[in-house]
């Protein structure tokens, strides 16, 4: 079975984007033809659960592991857990207007453990996190990860209101914006899936023909 990190980027407490997961977890399990596709295992991922300091090893992490070793304990977790993955949901924030430090941070620690896999990129904020999504998606496809082309976008109805202020303040996801999601972006979360799942067999047909030469 393959496994599926839905990779949690804030690192706030209280913070919604834990909720925000737990929606997109919740809304693929219910796929129509989720069944068919028992060998993926979706496995939540809180960035903030690796305590990563700003980025603090002497060595470059594309040198890691051929021609150099990380030093931190932090850092040998977070390569652990990632390498251990086929696959990425990225659920990403958008503070002032680009990706969140954390996330980029995290994101920094790592490159082998990166390279080749697909990845399906969620933002969310006050205007769905259309900036911090364009910014994640031209990272990620320069250091080489497979960006499904759809991008979901989160926003919170009411624009400066209950919804929004409620997601800032308290960590709560209210039930309007679940349920905004559920008739606005529900669509476009199983064709970004969609796009993902073709691009995990892509690369598997394509490691299968490495593994034969």
């Amino acid at each position: 079975m393959s496994k599926i990190a839905i990779i949690t980027g804030s690192t706030r407490t209280p913070r919604v984007g834990t909720s925000v997961s737990n929606w997109v977890l919740e809304t693929l399990k219910s796929r129509p033809t989720a069944g068919q596709e028992s060998d993926l295992e979706l496995v939540p991922v809180e960035i903030a659960d690796y305590k990563l300091p700003v980025f603090d090893e002497s060595v470059i992490p594309a040198s890691v592991p051929e021609k150099a070793q990380f030093q931190h304990e932090h850092s040998k977790r977070w390569s652990g857990a990632i390498k251990s993955f086929a696959g990425y949901i990225f659920v990403v924030p958008e503070y002032n207007f680009g990706v969140a430090g954390g996330y980029k941070n995290a994101i920094d620690y790592l490159y082998n453990e990166w390279i080749g896999k697909p990845v399906v990129v969620i933002s969310y904020g006050i205007q769905g996190g259309k900036t911090a999504s364009a910014q994640l998606s031209g990272i990620l496809e320069a250091m080489k990860l497979r960006v499904a082309p759809t991008k979901i976008q989160l926003d919170f109805p009411g624009g400066l209101g209950p919804e929004i202020f409620g997601a800032m303040n308290k960590g709560i996801l209210g039930e309007d914006t679940k349920n905004s999601w559920n008739e606005t972006a529900k669509d476009e979360l199983f064709k970004g899936w969609i796009e993902f799942v073709g691009l995990l067999k892509e690369k598997a047909k394509e490691d299968a023909q490495a593994t034969k030469n």
